[in-house]
């Protein structure tokens, strides 16, 4: 028996569908319809948690009851800048920013793209607000971007 291993590089698509449960459903819902971003509230640690869940993810004993609408403005908390053009499904071309959105009113962060900024100018802590796309079709990409504000 050899010790030689076999090294194969080859791209690999997989299709697949996902159900975004109730929570997320009515979240997805709510962007490509009503131009709403919505949160959930816990009853027992009153946590707003985004991205919506129905269980709190710090008491984990109670289902969250409440849904929150949210301004749709925030901070940015980390970012990165994304330079690699392969593979070729990425959301928008390369050079852009993704970021983790603080959303206000909230107890969790977003990542999404930031957009319409220098990128040279982006900082920890600029102030953002979501940019919706103009054709919605229920998935996060509903929101197009964050914005500097």
């Amino acid at each position: 028996m050899s010790d030689e291993y076999v090294t194969l590089s080859t791209k690999l698509a997989m299709p697949y569908r996902y159900v975004a449960g109730v929570i997320g459903s009515k979240f997805f819902t709510e962007l490509r319809d009503n131009k709403k971003i919505l949160a959930r509230r816990c009853p027992e640690c009153k946590r707003v948690i985004m991205p919506p869940r129905e269980y709190c993810p710090k008491c984990f004993s109670v289902k969250t009851d409440e849904w929150v609408e949210l301004s749709g403005e925030g901070s940015i908390e980390s970012f990165t800048i994304i330079r690699y053009t392969e593979p070729k499904i990425q959301p928008v071309e390369p050079p852009y920013a993704v970021g983790v959105i603080k959303l206000d009113g909230t107890d969790g962060g977003l990542t999404h793209i930031i957009g319409d900024v220098d990128l040279d100018k982006i900082e920890v802590g600029m102030r953002v607000k979501a940019v919706f796309s103009d054709e919605r079709r229920g998935n996060i990409l509903d929101i197009g971007y964050f914005k500097p504000i």
